[in-house]
């Protein structure tokens, strides 16, 4: 009886030695460090009333919401419109755009500047090299409303710059060519932006490797698999994990200025979809609950990938 009583004083014990030794240490790296997180302060301030207070609204998610009481009042029903969406005629419709756009963007939009990186490291002289760099940046800083007009412009049938090589048919109106055209226009746009963190990666490769390799008689293709390649390797683990993170999510300004009458069956995505809900008709619990639907997606996807990145290549962000 004794030792049982023993035990339970000893074990609040140590579990409040593991509770003050965390805050003495939290508590010492503060002291330590205190100008950086005050430095770091409106950062700080900034993500958690921008990003975290706001995430109190997913309660609305599971009320039937009413103006009058605000996001906790009105009914609770659960997880009556997540049924609701699931059951809906246009889910699978609206899944499938969705995953049929994002993946395309998402490979091609990996891919794509790799490779102009690995080209642009090949490029001898320095001013052509500043040049072509300049050139692939430029189109990131254009406005999307911009960038959908000129993608109509160019593609109007037998009068624009590529419309014409397609006779009479509108690529912005087929259904089965829409996807192709946003995707397209989206490695145009930002593949140069995405490849600076990858050429940042190859400027710290060091030299003597590039020496050693023409020594042993390597070509540029050898130089790019068994020298460039591997030193961008970490960096492309990263960023694929982290691309993962949005897996489901399709830029709502450009594809929603993209959609008309005829492409919308291949368009309809699920932030157009959930703005038309939400907003145009006004049901903001129903929208609330298929943009959760979508982050707790991208969520499951993030852990799986990083997990399968950790497990693989010993490469992960957490």
């Amino acid at each position: 009886m004794a030792h049982s009583q023993a035990r339970a004083i000893q074990a609040p014990t140590a579990a409040n030695r593991r509770k003050t030794g965390l805050l003495n240490k939290i508590a010492d790296h503060f002291s330590r460090y205190w100008q950086l997180w005050i430095l770091a302060s409106p950062a700080l301030f900034f993500i958690a009333l921008f990003a975290y207070v706001p995430m109190w609204g997913i309660l609305l998610a599971f009320r039937e919401f009413n103006p009058s009481q605000g996001l906790t009042g009105g009914a609770w029903v659960g997880m009556k419109y997540f049924t609701q969406f699931f059951h809906s005629p246009l889910f699978g419709e609206i899944m499938t755009n969705t995953i049929r756009i994002s993946l395309w963007t998402l490979v091609m939009g990996f891919i794509f500047p790799i490779i102009l990186a690995l080209l642009i490291n090949q490029i001898g002289s320095k001013k052509v090299k500043g040049f072509v760099q300049t050139i692939t940046y430029m189109p990131h800083f254009i406005s999307v409303v911009v960038i959908v007009s000129m993608i109509n412009i160019f593609l109007t049938p037998g009068t624009g710059i590529l419309g014409r090589f397609f006779g009479s048919e509108s690529l912005m109106g087929n259904p089965d060519q829409i996807t192709n055209v946003y995707w397209i226009s989206e490695v145009w746009q930002h593949c140069g932006w995405n490849s600076i963190i990858y050429l940042a990666a190859l400027a710290g490769v060091d030299t003597s490797l590039y020496e050693a390799a023409k020594i042993d008689g390597a070509g540029r293709l050898s130089i790019i698999r068994y020298v460039d390649f591997p030193a961008i390797l970490p960096t492309c683990s990263i960023l694929l994990i982290m691309t993962m993170g949005s897996v489901l999510n399709v830029g709502f300004d450009k594809i929603f200025l993209m959609q008309n009458a005829l492409n919308l069956p291949a368009t309809e995505v699920i932030s157009t979809y959930t703005y038309k809900i939400g907003i145009l008709n006004g049901q903001y619990s129903y929208s609330t609950a298929i943009g959760l639907f979508n982050t707790l997606v991208n969520f499951v996807f993030l852990i799986s990938a990083n997990a399968i990145a950790k497990r693989v290549s010993d490469q992960s962000i957490f």
